[in-house]
């Protein structure tokens, strides 16, 4: 994708597909019918589930990578040669993506799960959610921002190259970042489960989409243009299905229990809006332009949560609390990302004041 190309599309009016700007909505319609299908029809909720080879169950694995490559379809590695135009910009994604958002997330969730919420939450089930949250705080952001960027009317080509830079990190930092916060919260997970979910649902899917992209491209911009908008539903389509299917296994634990989700978004809604405000203050300081610190606070508030939800199903099955966790990552999701958006926006004048001072 060309330099002409991203500039004409960050000046475009931005938008939000149907299905991206009601998930909250969807996430909700899933939980009902999965909660359903799982008391009506447990028989086969439960055969869905057994259908596993090494730990890795093979209708989710299948819908996992139906939303990952059409996310990873639209990055570009090239873009990597970007990255020092700039580099405070970047230093400021990285240093907020990487030093601070795991690590804070496992202080809240350490805060929240095992002392503010602990009397109210199943027992036996604390570990679990911490350990999704993790799951959710490890994993940047990658096709969303492009979204959340263009709606700051933020600058293309450094939104390009953080995600490309990111999902480049992320191939060998994911792992042993959610292995030692795990490790400090006493949460014990095998490195070949961990290795095996981070070759299964990070580098497969990422060499299929780039040797796809390389193909698309070869036959012209328009051609990569009109697969993008003919997959573009398949991600949330596959997310949503996968909702089901895991709801039909939680639903008991959420009947019992309903207000486990709203104690699971506080920590969550936290991390976002600290994050976000973390890294849009550091880039007024640095005095980077504004259409440089909004995908850059914007990228380290939201999540792939695709990937943490595939991450936590692998690690510790559909019906851990580790996989609830990350659900309510995607449920917050939109609604808070929506929010940090009119935030950075309606900043813009205080901002560019104190960039230029």
């Amino acid at each position: 994708m060309n330099t002409t190309t991203l500039r004409a599309r960050a000046e475009s009016p931005a938008s939000m597909s149907v299905f991206e700007r009601y998930l909250t909505v969807w996430v909700f319609l899933c939980i009902v019918v999965g909660i359903v299908l799982g008391q009506l029809l447990p028989g086969p909720v439960q055969a869905i589930g057994r259908m596993e080879v090494a730990k890795v169950n093979l209708p989710v694995g299948l819908l996992i990578w139906v939303m990952i490559i059409p996310m990873l379809l639209k990055v570009d590695f090239g873009a990597l040669s970007q990255v020092r135009q700039h580099w405070r910009g970047i230093g400021v994604t990285l240093f907020v993506n990487w030093a601070v958002k795991p690590f804070s997330m496992a202080l809240l969730g350490w805060i929240f799960i095992r002392h503010v919420f602990a009397p109210y939450l199943p027992e036996g089930q604390a570990d679990s959610y911490i350990a999704g949250l993790i799951l959710l705080a490890a994993a940047p952001c990658t096709a969303m921002v492009f979204v959340w960027s263009r709606l700051t009317n933020g600058h293309p080509l450094f939104t390009l190259s953080q995600v490309a830079l990111n999902d480049t990190i992320m191939v060998f930092a994911f792992a042993p970042i959610v292995a030692l916060l795990l490790g400090l919260s006493s949460i014990v997970v095998p490195w070949d489960t961990l290795i095996t979910s981070v070759v299964l649902y990070i580098v497969i899917p990422v060499v299929i989409a780039q040797l796809w992209r390389t193909a698309l491209l070869a036959k012209g911009q328009a051609a990569f243009d009109a697969m993008l908008a003919r997959i573009g539903p398949w991600s949330i389509t596959a997310l949503l299905a996968t909702l089901v299917l895991l709801f039909g296994f939680q639903g008991e634990a959420i009947l019992k229990q309903p207000l486990v989700i709203a104690m699971l978004a506080v920590p969550i809604l936290i991390q976002v809006l600290f994050n976000s405000g973390l890294a849009y203050w550091l880039n007024r300081r640095l005095g980077e332009s504004h259409s440089v610190a909004c995908p850059s606070a914007l990228i380290g508030a939201s999540n792939f949560f695709e990937l943490a939800v595939a991450a936590a199903i692998s690690l510790f099955g559909f019906e851990s609390g580790a996989a609830l966790a990350t659900v309510v990552g995607v449920l917050i999701e939109v609604p808070v990302m929506l929010l940090v958006v009119r935030w950075v926006n309606q900043s813009k004048g205080w901002y560019e004041a104190g960039a230029e001072a």
